[in-house]
């Protein structure tokens, strides 16, 4: 009998270990025997995901996998039946992945916004912008750096959006492509000393690090930035039940007071606004 029950656990351990190998976990957050899998990028970066999974974890029998990725590969893991559960804010693409069937659940969890950083001495005069596509305007007129992460990220739709709101396809050797993550791409723009645009949760808790940049244009509605989580459907894979379990729980008021809460012991505020707060700018 004792070697059954060893045998069961071994087999359970191993298919357990292939599906993490499978996913290609960036971080684990807890031991349940339930296993869903996360998508998303600067969360997971700046520590949102493990504080929502500790939570979640807590009362249930789970365990999360995150993996990082920023909103277009979230998307296109969804759609490939790689992950359970993405959060992203890419609000055109997610409503297509919901009309066309391969995800479900879409719901508000939160917001923050994008700041557009630059160098202190502002060489492109992008402090007084008027607007976000003013802004860029003026950078592409001056010909100064500007890192874009090139990535498909949430980040970076909506830079190409505020570029196509001006008019202007940013190209040259000031316009340069990083490939990288939110957090990677500031610092390269700091050492740099080029413009880039960041959201608001990473530069609070980079800021500290930030040699040479500032915040120089902020406060267009065009510039916040809401996140929705999304889902498989329903009967779509075992761990299904727990992703959409799990959306409801960073929608319920517990889930809600982790988001409004987070940040503050490390940054002395938090970083993102609640889903009451993303609704007034949600479209």
């Amino acid at each position: 009998m004792k070697k059954i029950f060893k045998l069961s656990i071994f087999l359970l351990l191993l298919s357990m270990s292939a599906a993490y190998a499978q996913t290609d976990c960036t971080e684990m957050y807890g031991t349940g025997s339930q296993v869903m899998t996360l998508a998303t990028g600067s969360p997971g970066e700046l520590g949102l995901v493990k504080a929502l999974a500790d939570a979640f974890n807590a009362q249930n029998n789970t365990a999360v996998c995150w993996k990082k990725a920023g909103s277009g590969d979230g998307l296109a893991l969804l759609k490939d039946k790689k992950v359970d559960l993405i959060m992203v804010h890419a609000p055109e693409a997610e409503k297509k992945a919901v009309a066309e069937g391969w995800a479900i659940k879409r719901t508000l969890i939160g917001s923050n916004e994008f700041y557009i950083v630059g160098p202190a001495e502002d060489p492109a005069g992008i402090s007084k912008a008027t607007s976000a596509a003013d802004a860029y305007t003026r950078i592409a007129g001056a010909k100064s750096l500007f890192l874009s992460r090139g990535d498909n990220s949430g980040t970076n739709m909506k830079e190409l959006a505020v570029w196509k709101k001006a008019g202007i396809t940013p190209e040259g050797s000031w316009y340069v492509i990083s490939k990288g993550f939110m957090m990677d791409t500031l610092k390269r723009a700091d050492s740099e000393k080029g413009y880039f645009m960041t959201d608001s949760s990473t530069w609070i808790a980079a800021k500290k690090e930030m040699k040479n940049l500032k915040i120089l244009y902020r406060g267009d509605q065009m510039l916040v930035n809401t996140y929705n989580a999304l889902c498989r459907p329903a009967l779509d894979g075992p761990s299904q039940p727990v992703a959409a379990k799990f959306i409801d729980f960073v929608a319920s008021e517990k889930g809600q007071n982790v988001i409004r809460a987070f940040g503050t012991n490390l940054y002395g505020e938090p970083i993102y606004n609640d889903a009451a707060y993303a609704k007034k700018y949600d479209r």
